[in-house]
């Protein structure tokens, strides 16, 4: 035990620690969850459109006539299709804040950027044609949602790099003192601004005269498609569970670490999605975020819902009972950090084995019953991951029982996996707590009498 210990201190933290520190994945990261609180609000107008009622969608119409569904899905799109749009503000946003340098000027910087590598062409189809051509003049609002997150983010990323490299060495117009501070910092940007603004331009039209025609079709042939199928598939989600396991037994955030790289991968899966259920097609895809939420952090990372449960119900020693009382609370609501550094998880053999184990058995499971059609998939509505368990399971599948049972079977899987080694851990703190009272010293009052 104390060998892995030493491995892990000396070896993986070191590592890890570098990776979770790395300004451009926690950028990546901070700025993406900026769309959650859109999609979220999003996703309620959703499931207001879709609820699994019998008779529920004649009462509506009869009530709010037969446009109903498509006026419940303004909100819907004005979310979740401007994905691209709001990641390339905030990512760039974030990256300019590590760098310390103006950050509101530097999101602005890339949202025009991000809009100028966009072709803005819409499809159009005239009355009585069966053919659709593409129309300019406007903004696709496909390519500002999921389908353009890819793109967003680089140019985030690079803008922000023009940006403060241009800043950093001072290439930009001084005002007097007596200019506003605002004034000033939009004639700060002014050069670094049409630095970035001119590479973007001259990029696209290079691109236009190759075969890929846009920035969009180019990242997503070259960067999306390889980085989907990785994302997309049992084997790349199963290391991504591992890797995000082992973060986390170094003591470091490992959902909020991985999912700066799968998250968008994940979100445009869950998008494509929720695109199928609106149109009550077949739902293409089985991994998105919502997989990973809801049905393997059942109680957070490492499913340890059932670990909680498991503690709260058969722990014997007394720091075992009282952690469980305490962390049953958040571990319903899928918050298992009280676990996770109490128990403790983190640097401690004998608990990361089922840690790591656990997730990596329930996203095969999940997986094989969704793929066979046994339970439906994710319908791409963005049930908060805080959701308590089998709720949040139906929600998430559009009404669904069978997703609230997958649920249920993860969490029985999981207990099945971690009892044995809790129990251990627990015989081990209970020896230790009896070892303590038999060399505790006499109570003061016992001294004193002692003493006459």
């Amino acid at each position: 035990m104390n060998k892995v210990n030493q491995i892990l201190e000396e070896k993986v933290m070191p590592i890890a620690g570098r990776i979770a520190g790395q300004r451009h994945l926690q950028a990546l990261r901070d700025g993406i969850i900026l769309t959650m609180p859109l999609i979220i609000i999003g996703s309620f107008f959703l499931i207001i459109g879709n609820l699994p009622i019998p008779g529920y969608a004649e009462f509506m119409a009869k009530t709010f006539g037969s446009a109903w569904s498509e006026k419940l899905a303004y909100p819907v799109d004005a979310t979740f299709e401007i994905m691209g749009l709001v990641a390339a503000f905030g990512i760039a946003y974030r990256l300019a804040e590590k760098y310390g340098v103006d950050a509101l000027s530097a999101g602005a910087i890339s949202l025009a950027a991000f809009l100028l590598a966009t072709p803005y062409q819409v499809p159009f189809t005239p009355d009585g044609s069966t053919k659709e051509i593409m129309v300019g003049g406007g903004i696709p609002l496909s390519l500002m949602g999921s389908k353009g997150l890819f793109v967003a983010m680089i140019i985030a990323m690079v803008s922000t790099e023009i940006y403060r490299l241009i800043i950093q060495r001072n290439l930009v117009f001084k005002m007097p003192d007596g200019v506003p501070p605002a004034v000033s910092k939009s004639f700060v940007a002014l050069i670094p601004g049409f630095a970035v603004i001119f590479l973007i331009w001259a990029a696209r039209l290079i691109v236009e005269a190759t075969p890929f025609e846009s920035l969009h079709n180019i990242v997503s042939v070259l960067l999306g498609t390889p980085l989907s199928i990785l994302g997309g598939s049992l084997g790349g989600s199963l290391v991504a569970e591992a890797v995000k396991m082992l973060l986390w037994a170094c003591g470091l955030h490992g959902a909020n670490i991985v999912g700066g790289v799968m998250a968008p991968i994940w979100y445009g899966a869950m998008d494509a999605n929720r695109i199928a259920f609106q149109a009550g097609e077949e739902l293409p895809k089985i991994f998105t975020q919502q997989f990973f939420d809801i049905w393997i952090n059942i109680g957070g990372s490492g499913a340890t819902l059932a670990l909680v449960v498991t503690m709260f119900l058969r722990a014997r020693s007394k720091q075992m009972k009282q952690l469980g009382k305490l962390a049953i609370g958040p571990a319903i609501f899928n918050i298992n950090e009280p676990i996770i550094f109490g128990m403790p998880i983190v640097m401690n053999p004998m608990l990361l084995l089922p840690f790591i184990i656990t997730p990596l058995v329930t996203v095969t499971l999940t997986y094989i019953g969704m793929s066979t059609g046994l339970v439906a998939k994710p319908a791409g509505i963005a049930v908060p991951w805080t959701m308590p368990p089998i709720f949040s399971g139906y929600l998430a599948t559009g009404g669904k029982v069978s997703g609230a049972v997958m649920q249920a079977i993860n969490i029985a899987v999981s207990f099945v996996v971690y009892y044995p080694f809790f129990r251990m851990w627990d015989k081990q703190k209970l020896k230790e707590e009896n070892d303590l009272e038999l060399v505790q010293p006499p109570a003061a009052s016992d001294d004193k009498e002692a003493a006459l």
